[in-house]
């Protein structure tokens, strides 16, 4: 059996590796990968997607993609949001409250948009909505974070969600 890390700024790779209960050797037989290849990610050198891929599923951590696209692509640091992992209930509220907003804004977007262009006097009414949206955005990815990751833990049935392989 492999000995326990007592390094202190573990990464996410390391931490999900161990959230496992896998060593480098085990988890090293399982990914293809060798043990030292393994290391090296832990202590700071860049994964490769396929990598991280192959590590998401094996760790039963499909958070580690947008970690890799938010952080480590350059595309991704450009295009992805960071996508936090929360609770049912709390993506519900936090989703509740959002569409409640966007209802509120509604009819102003019908009114800013139903020509076709946006005007100087409309731009800052059209960018608060915008923001609402990208909020609504940002909770609707985290929902599908939670899907993946309660599939993953075989909490719920794959199939019934799309999620199936």
């Amino acid at each position: 059996m492999g000995k326990l890390s007592t390094k202190e700024n573990k990464n996410i790779y390391q931490r999900s590796r161990e959230q496992a209960g896998l060593t480098r050797a085990a988890a090293s037989e399982q990914l293809y990968m060798s043990a030292s290849r393994i290391e090296k990610i832990e202590n700071g050198s860049r994964p490769h997607p396929d990598e991280v891929l192959k590590m998401a599923e094996c760790y039963r951590n499909p958070a580690l993609c947008n970690d890799y696209c938010c952080h480590l692509c350059e595309i991704g640091q450009k295009y992805v949001p960071k996508v936090e992992m929360k609770e049912l209930s709390q993506i519900t509220l936090e989703m509740l409250a959002s569409l409640n907003a966007l209802a509120k804004e509604k009819d102003r977007l019908i009114e800013i948009t139903v020509d076709g262009r946006i005007t100087e006097d409309e731009v800052p009414d059209f960018l608060a909505i915008q923001k609402q949206l990208e909020q609504m955005s940002l909770i609707i990815d985290s929902l599908q974070l939670w899907i993946k990751q309660a599939v993953t833990n075989g909490e719920i049935d794959p199939v019934l969600f799309g999620q199936a392989e």
